[in-house]
């Protein structure tokens, strides 16, 4: 009997299927409400050599317009299962500053696929015109070196600004510095006579996706270069008689496979999150998988009709995600219950803390909201602390203490002294009943670090 593909639903949908999994939906528009999709310009940028402040020049390279043709990547929307994953990339999409993801998984698990698959849920982005590095109009203290000098204005005096796609920028693993972080284009600068300045990928992916496909094979000193750089959030060149700075704030996307080497400590300590892809699947979900893989492979654009409303859905989203985490607020006693969930972890540092607040803000402002709640710390513990814990599966057997000795008898005075005193602190906990609300009732871990019940 053959059996038919199902149809795949969105993870951003509230469609309940027995097959395919959804993940939750976040409330932000009403159907009345959803503007009307975005148009992604592309346009044709000409190579120019153009002047930097300190004697440099850099080369804007030729972005031609391209028909897409040859292979089409799998829409985020239709794949299967990994619901925490892509949780943490809709999150990666709002706020970039995240801290980066990381996704292990073994072969054939889907961890390229939801990578590349975020790309076509980034909304287009507004650059300059001429800047070599995506540079937003709306942040001139970020611009590259010598921008400001060369930059255009329209008749009615405003910055030129074009859109164009998000970036998308793969490092493959023979990457050499010179490439990565940019050098001296030594063709260019023969023919000028002045030092010509080449962009690398660092500058390409600033304001997009920097995505490192088997990180755990990068040669060190290239990685401990990335992580420095995407930690300061500037690229600064001095070699080669160039002197050369240009901002660099991609999001970082990494996958790996354990079985072909393990990913050093300090460089999954700096990335936010990290979470596997060796999750197991039921029967009917492997059978949901291959149906839609299958009909992806003999009509790719069926598929990307049948998720294209939850695509754009996704796009408005995060556009109006990253509007709302600019007002998002976190209390004092919210990152306290954070930082000792850390704490029964077993976390070293104050990354796990520090990222997990910063993801509990990007969970409240993808459902509208200006505070984080008891959800919003839950899940960010899921993501960002339960990963880095070094959970305790057999603590240690404490020496059991004697029964303490029966309290001595009370007078009638002392019984209503206390009495007064329980009443005064009922009161005291009604005061503070509205903040505990905006607290989990239980930690995930408990004292001896394992996991809670």
């Amino acid at each position: 009997m053959a059996l038919s593909p199902p149809a795949p639903t969105c993870f951003l949908s509230n469609l309940s299927s027995s097959i395919l999994p959804s993940v939750k939906l976040y409330p932000l528009l009403t159907p009345s409400l959803t503007p009307k999709r975005l148009h992604n310009r592309l346009r044709v940028r000409a190579a120019v050599s153009l002047e930097s402040g300190n004697g440099a020049v850099t080369v804007a390279t030729e972005k031609p317009e391209r028909t897409p043709y040859g292979r089409q990547y799998f829409p985020l929307a239709a794949v299967v299962g990994q619901d925490a994953i892509k949780t943490a990339l809709l999150l990666g999409a709002i706020d970039g500053e995240i801290g980066g993801i990381a996704i292990s998984g073994k072969r054939g698990t889907a961890k390229t696929v939801m990578a590349r698959g975020l790309h076509a849920i980034l909304p287009p982005i507004d650059v300059v015109v001429g800047s070599i590095a995506n540079a937003d109009p709306a942040c001139p203290e970020e611009w590259e070196d010598g921008l400001a000098d060369r930059v255009e204005y329209d008749s009615a005096g405003n910055i030129k600004t074009q859109i164009v796609k998000s970036p998308f920028v793969q490092i493959p693993l023979g990457v050499t510095e010179d490439r990565l972080i940019g050098s001296v284009d030594v063709e260019e600068s023969v023919k000028s006579g002045t030092t010509v300045f080449q962009p690398g990928l660092l500058a390409e992916a600033h304001r997009g996706v920097l995505y490192v496909d088997e990180i755990n094979l990068l040669d060190e000193g290239i990685s401990n270069l990335l992580l420095n750089v995407l930690t300061e959030g500037v690229n600064i060149v001095e070699r080669e008689g160039i002197s050369f700075r240009h901002p660099c704030k991609p999001l970082l996307i990494a996958t790996y496979n354990p079985e072909e080497g393990a990913v050093r400590e300090h460089l999954l300590d700096r990335v936010a999150v990290n979470l596997s892809a060796d999750l197991p699947m039921s029967f009917e979900d492997r059978v949901a998988a291959v149906g839609i893989a299958t009909q992806f492979q003999e009509c790719s654009n069926e598929v990307f009709e049948m998720v294209k409303e939850e695509t754009d859905f996704a796009k408005t989203q995060i556009i109006l995600a990253r509007e709302y985490l600019k007002d998002v607020s976190i209390s004092r006693e919210q990152l306290k219950y954070l930082v000792m969930e850390a704490l029964r972890g077993g976390c070293q540092g104050h990354r796990a803390e520090l990222y997990a607040a910063r993801v509990a803000k990007c969970l409240a402002a993808l459902e509208g909201r200006e505070k984080v709640n008891v959800d919003d710390l839950k899940k960010a513990v899921e993501l960002v602390i339960l990963p880095r814990s070094i959970i305790n599966e057999s603590p240690p057997e404490q020496n059991q203490q004697p029964p303490p000795p029966p309290p001595p008898p009370q007078n009638q005075d002392s019984a209503e002294e206390q009495n007064e005193e329980e009443d005064q602190e009922d009161e005291n906990d009604e005061e503070n009943e509205q903040q505990q609300e905006q607290l989990p009732e239980e930690f995930i871990f408990d004292a001896e670090g394992g996991l809670g019940g």
